[in-house]
């Protein structure tokens, strides 16, 4: 049984250590996926703001392009600490979702479209501080284990959305006009974890763990457990014809238990460490003191030797010859300044911006990830009025959305362990992985073009997984690629593709495809086009659209295999071997030390003796 002393020094160590920020940033990504539920409250927006489909399409665009556009984020994250790049996302958030939903409510004057793109995009771009403050410091403090770092964080952040759902109904019932206090639910409570949290987010220096893996395992049934609790919710959901409210407030009470568990594995890991440590450090006392006084020795040694051999430094750096090489160098370096800024170094290094952003790798990424992300999420964009257009009814929709989120964080987990499984054991190149992801996405766009009964069910399951699946090998693949350096910013590039897909897919495509439709079914019918309120119903609303989509994914997917191509001989090295820990990580550094110690001290004994 722990003392009270013990328990507030273990309290002080969690406090402190990598496991509680990550633990922290599980909260966070929890919140961080109001992009992802666009569908639940659109077409609020849609009927209060009197928009028509292409007008959705390009706000969508916009939200889009916030919430991936975060190379400001990313730049803040180079020059701040992690806790003033979440402290500006909060502020974001709350400003541009409070504005939203002033605006859909008539709190304020009808804003122009300049406006409301403006308030969109500042309230989803608040997602890509929070996810750089968080995530970007996490993969920092577990760069041996990156990608299930990715997957496992990205995946709470797929969840988020079902979570909101709950959340949601818990506050409005099923009620289709509570859609806009969705709007306001986003801008209060993500913004408010952060600030809560901040503080905690930090970069820790401690080094891997032989259990490791063990630990996120734990966390992966926890949030198993958490997301298959949530699909059995929304089957019986659907089935139930008036879930009370009460009921939905019961299961958002046992969200914040499942949230609350991992806490758990973080204190076991650390009471574990610090046995370890309190092991080592009764077996290593007379050993220190020995190996003070031959550092002290080797120390003497090199100096008297240095004495010895440079009396004339001073001469040495002011002599004619050292004057006119330096010159040579500093000539030589001004010719090869801007040559050296964008050469590449090699796969694995840390590559600067410039070097990344010239980089063929980085180029084929970006149009593979536009091609992949942009047309599943432009699936998920518009699923609210895809439901609609097939006669779905608003629970029907609203089940579609949270179904999207649970199969988004199974594709986001699955695919961070499975790659990173696959990557160590049998050495198989991650790019690989997204390949066989946006294959199979083309399966879920058929499904939609062809709108058989029941299919958008099946959609929602394929659409949810490959959009989740997609970036933690993206972001794990760049971070294998291009270093750990600049990763905040460079990961932030990477997802800069999904804003420019969607705008090409949903505005370009979809909305001006589904507004073609509407008109023509609209004609004939009085004031069906004054009024600005063309809907389009049947399946022919988005069939063209999704087999325009199923055509892009496909070229992805081609894309990505040519990255397959170009990197299979590095992945067929050790490429974590740099990051690679003994197998005694405590001791390690001190057994080098004393092993080194004792060498001089056999060497300074034999100098004694002749």
């Amino acid at each position: 049984m722990m003392e009270g002393t013990d328990m507030f020094d273990l309290a002080k160590r969690i406090a402190k250590g990598r496991w509680f920020v990550l633990f922290v940033s599980f909260l966070i990504m929890s919140c961080a996926g109001g992009t992802y539920i666009f569908g639940l409250y659109s077409e609020v927006i849609k009927t209060a703001l009197d928009y028509d489909q292409s007008t959705l399409d390009t706000l969508g665009f916009f939200k889009d392009l916030g919430g991936n556009l975060g190379v400001v984020a990313g730049l803040f994250n180079e020059i701040s600490p992690p806790w003033v790049v979440l402290l500006v996302g909060a502020i974001m958030n709350i400003v541009g979702y409070s504005m939203v939903w002033l605006s859909v409510t008539g709190r304020v004057a009808k804003p122009k479209l300049w406006q409301m793109y403006l308030y969109m995009t500042i309230g989803a771009n608040s997602q890509t501080f929070a996810n750089t403050g968080s995530m970007v410091t996490c993969v920092k403090n577990f760069s041996q284990s990156r990608g299930v770092v990715l997957g496992i964080l990205k995946g709470f952040v797929g969840l988020s959305g079902a979570m909101f759902t709950q959340i949601y109904h818990a506050v409005y019932g099923n009620s289709a006009s509570g859609s806009a206090g969705v709007i306001l639910l986003l801008g209060w409570l993500p913004s408010a974890v952060s600030l809560i949290v901040m503080f905690i987010v930090r970069p820790t220096k401690e080094t891997a763990e032989k259990n490791e893996l063990e630990r996120f395992y734990h966390f992966l049934y926890i949030s198993l457990g958490l997301a298959g609790f949530l699909m059995v919710l929304i089957v019986v959901e659907n089935g139930t014809e008036h879930f009370s409210v009460v009921g939905y407030r019961i299961v958002v009470a046992i969200i914040v238990v499942f949230l609350s568990l991992p806490l758990v594995v973080v204190a076991k890991a650390e009471m574990d460490k610090t046995k370890q440590q309190q092991i080592f450090t009764e077996s290593s006392t007379l050993e220190i003191e020995v190996t003070d006084h031959a550092k002290n020795t080797k120390e003497n040694e090199e100096k008297k030797i240095e004495t010895q051999h440079y009396p004339n430094d001073g001469m040495l750096m002011t002599s004619p010859e050292y004057t006119d090489n330096h010159s040579q160098k500093v000539r030589l370096s001004l010719r090869s300044r801007i040559v050296k800024i964008f050469k590449s170094p090699k796969r694995g290094d840390d590559f600067t911006i410039p070097q990344a952003l010239v980089s063929t790798d980085m180029l084929i990424l970006f149009v593979a990830t536009t091609c992949g992300v942009g047309s599943t999420l432009t699936a998920i964009d518009n699923m609210g009025q895809i439901g609609k257009a097939l006669g779905y009814t608003h629970q029907n929709i609203s089940t579609f959305v949270a179904l999207i989120s649970i199969w988004n964080f199974l594709g986001r987990v699955v695919a961070g362990f499975l790659s990173e499984i696959l990557l160590l054991r049998y050495r198989f190149p991650r790019p690989l992985v997204m390949t066989i992801v946006l294959f199979v996405a083309c399966i879920g766009h058929i499904f939609i073009a062809f709108a058989l009964p029941g299919s958008l069910y099946v959609a929602s399951i394929i659409i949810g997984l490959c959009f989740g699946a997609q970036w933690p090998v993206l972001f794990a693949v760049i971070s294998e690629l291009f270093g750990l350096k600049y990763y905040g910013t460079l990961y932030n590039l990477g997802a800069a593709a999904s804003p420019l897909g969607s705008y090409l897919l949903s505005v370009r495509v979809v909305g001006n495809l589904y507004d073609r439709e509407a008109r023509r079914q609209c004609a004939g019918l009085q004031n069906c086009l004054s009024q600005n309120q063309i809907t389009c119903t049947g399946h022919e609303c988005f069939r063209l659209s999704f087999i325009i989509m199923t055509l892009v994914t496909f070229f992805g997917a081609l894309v990505s295999g040519i990255l397959v191509l170009r990197t299979r001989q590095f992945y067929r090295t050790d490429i974590y071997a740099r990051f690679r820990v003994p197998e005694n990580p405590v001791s390690s550094q001190h057994d080098h030390d004393n092993k080194s110690n004792v060498q001089t001290t056999n060497v300074e004994i034999q100098k004694a003796a002749i």
